[in-house]
């Protein structure tokens, strides 16, 4: 680990104006490129306190072992000038975005004496025309095959082109009309490349034109009586209608732009993209990134940008761009845009209407394309082997932890506090043996003391189901199996442990790994928990958050795994589910004291009758201002349940009025106002 004030420049040698900077290790390779309007200030934050800077930037500097940089004239020529020394050094600490698959083009070789129109797939060459991206190459093949009856354009390989010219015959498509056969001289290379340049037009968005043209020339050969030419007019245009139609208009206004949606984590972030020409969706794609810098969305919008446009110039930059956040500043990156495409492009975040409804349906496919791909690398067996390996030698366990429980609490400012347990066998979510706990021992907030409460009463439960002396009183909502938030596995009472009546033992497992979300003095109070019950085979490690640290019991120093380690993503990934099921089971205890009642306590009134009351009265204020001969108004109410409700509610100090918080109006019901509740959401651990 270098030191990084072996490496400062004087401030006097940096300049103070626009530039781009390098960072380069040990071995001279480049491991991160920046760009800055003013590098003196810019660097400077490198060489701060190490304590200060962020934990990704801490790792890279001290990674580094020298930095240089390069002085140009504007900030937009430092865009560029990142974009190019990211593409050829590719450094380690730059974010670099990944395509999760390799999207197929429809692609018009407008560079050859004889253009062809065919699926293309990687990088794009010098005069070929684009289209795209699909998402299968048999949507373009069905389109193309529309397309041809209007533009019988060329599509067949050179081999055959080569061919068919030799021995004086088209292909097939030739004799059925859908291809002009320009191999065998029935049209010249000028109407040929005139034909291929209407094709690309109409793929462009151009087609109310064209369409509108063949419906007049359609109507005149009818005038003419010219019957035959007019029905192919037609089939024409009804093969052109149905190509557009397989893509839906999405803005009337026949708008080009290209928005960016991204959803990410404290982890990985993805990035999704839609192609409008013409107010269609032409293309679709999608990428993932690790996020190996200190980045926010805007500069991963950014990222993004110069993934696209880079190597784009003229009309392939749409004259709009939406993005879900400005980069910072945003000024250059519009003018680099602008360069690009040669006019004008608006970068902007939608506000309204059609355009940012269109943007929230891509935000919800970069959310499901980001599932997707934790969904993909969480299933694959030999990444759960290799990441169940990683851990144990990380951790120094004799063997690999084929079951983890991990333990999370949670609370809202000290009250309803909770905790949850999850399961997880050979490197999969087992739901059926989730746990959930109220916290009994105490009031108030220590999450330190929650966690010896949890972790002891957890292995109590183990140690009870061990020696088979009988079974226990469950008291309610505590350490309770859950239900709802998992399927009840059949696989565990046939293979495992069970009962007399044939059920699984609940606690019967004891796990080879416990982990706690937290640092050391979460991982000391479930150490010091077990051993008190004399559990000694059971290793334990807690994860951090902020730092994503791996903390031992009496370790002074946490295991910092690798960003790349497969076994630190699946500690992330126990440690989050966790957390979601904890905050799950702390919200439904909290809704449920919000909503209590002092009719709750009234004996021998139902649910029923209970809704009976509130229903007819229209709220609790009502129900206790009204008398007894009142109250017995209410069908299925006699005057002793009347009298109950009565004292019951006089009893029953009234509360506090609720206000709405945007509107300042008095709540009068017994209902609690939704603002209330996400402000609490957002104080919640």
């Amino acid at each position: 680990m270098a030191d990084p004030s072996s490496y400062r420049p004087k401030p006097g040698q940096i300049p103070d104006s626009p530039g781009v900077y390098k960072f380069r290790d040990e071995h001279g390779r480049v491991i991160y490129v920046g760009k800055a309007k003013s590098l003196r200030q810019r660097l400077a934050n490198y060489f701060q306190d190490l304590s200060g800077l962020h934990p990704r930037t801490r790792t890279m500097v001290t990674t580094a072992a020298s930095v240089e940089w390069t002085v140009v004239s504007t900030e937009v020529e430092a865009l560029q000038l990142e974009y190019s020394w990211i593409k050829e050094f590719d450094p380690r600490f730059n974010v670099k975005y990944r395509d999760d698959k390799s999207y197929p083009y429809l692609a018009v070789t407008l560079n050859e004496e004889f253009p062809r129109a065919q699926v293309m797939r990687g990088a794009k060459k010098k005069g070929v025309r684009y289209f795209g991206p699909y998402a299968h190459a048999w949507a373009i093949r069905e389109t193309v095959d529309l397309m041809l009856r209007v533009f019988p354009v060329r599509t067949c390989s050179a081999g055959v082109f080569k061919r068919s010219a030799q021995i004086g015959r088209p292909c097939l498509l030739g004799y059925i009309g859908k291809c002009s056969a320009p191999c065998v001289g029935r049209i010249s290379p000028g109407e040929h490349r005139e034909l291929a340049e209407e094709f690309c037009d109409f793929m462009a968005g151009r087609t109310g034109a064209y369409i509108r043209r063949l419906e007049k020339q359609m109507q005149e050969a009818a005038e003419e009586m010219e019957y035959e030419r007019a029905a192919r007019l037609r089939d024409d245009i009804g093969a052109l209608k149905r190509a557009m139609e397989k893509s839906a208009v999405v803005l009337a206004d026949a708008t080009d732009a290209d928005l960016i949606a991204v959803a990410e984590d404290e982890l990985e972030a993805a990035v999704q993209i839609f192609h409008v020409r013409g107010g269609r969706v032409r293309g679709q794609r999608g990428w993932v990134t690790d996020k190996v810098e200190a980045v926010t969305t805007g500069d991963l919008v950014e990222h993004a940008l110069q993934q696209l446009y880079g190597e784009e110039r003229g009309d392939a930059v749409p004259k709009e761009v939406l993005v879900p956040a400005l980069p910072e500043p945003v000024e250059p990156v519009a003018q680099w845009l602008t360069q690009r495409r040669g006019s004008q492009v608006s970068l902007r975040i939608p506000q309204r209407g059609d355009k940012k409804d269109l943007m929230a349906t891509v935000g919800r496919n970069a959310q499901q394309a980001l599932a997707l791909h934790k969904t993909k690398r969480a299933s694959d067996l030999t990444t759960r082997s290799r990441a169940l390996e990683e851990i144990a030698e990380a951790l120094g366990l004799d063997s690999v932890p084929l079951r983890i429980e991990c333990f999370d609490i949670s609370h809202l400012q000290g009250d309803d506090v909770v905790a949850s347990m999850v399961v997880f066998e050979d490197g999969l979510a087992r739901k059926s043996e989730y746990r959930r706990f109220q916290i009994k021992g105490f009031q108030g907030q220590d999450d330190v003391r929650s966690m010896h409460e949890v972790v002891g009463r957890r292995f109590k439960r183990y140690l009870q189901e061990k020696q088979k002396s009988g079974e226990w009183t469950e008291e309610p909502d505590d350490d309770a199996p859950v239900e709802g938030d998992g399927q009840v596995d059949p696989d565990r009472t046939a293979g495992g442990p069970v009962d007399d009546d044939g059920r699984p033992k609940r606690f019967a497992y004891p796990p080879q790994l416990v982990v706690v979300d937290g640092g050391a003095p979460q991982v000391a109070a479930a150490r010091r928990a077990l051993d008190e019950l004399g559990i000694d085979d059971v290793a334990v490690c807690g994860l951090a958050k902020r730092l994503e640290e791996v903390w031992l019991p009496e370790d002074d120093d946490p295991v910092v795994l690798p960003r790349s380690s497969e076994g630190l993503y699946l500690l992330q990934r126990v440690r989050d589910e966790a957390h979601r099921f904890a905050i799950t089971y702390q919200r439904s205890k909290r809704t449920k004291r919000l909503k209590s009642s002092p009719l709750d306590t009234v004996a021998g009134l139902g649910d029923t009758r209970r809704q009976a009351l509130l229903k007819h009265f229209g709220s609790l204020k009502r129900l206790r201002a009204a008398t007894i001969d009142e109250i017995c108004e209410v069908p299925g109410v006699g005057r002793k349940t009347a009298e109950t409700v009565a004292a019951a509610l006089a009893g029953a100090a009234p509360p506090a009025p609720a206000v709405n918080t945007a509107t300042g109006e008095i709540i009068e019901d017994d209902g609690v106002p939704p603002a209330a509740l996400s402000a609490e959401r957002g104080q919640e651990r």
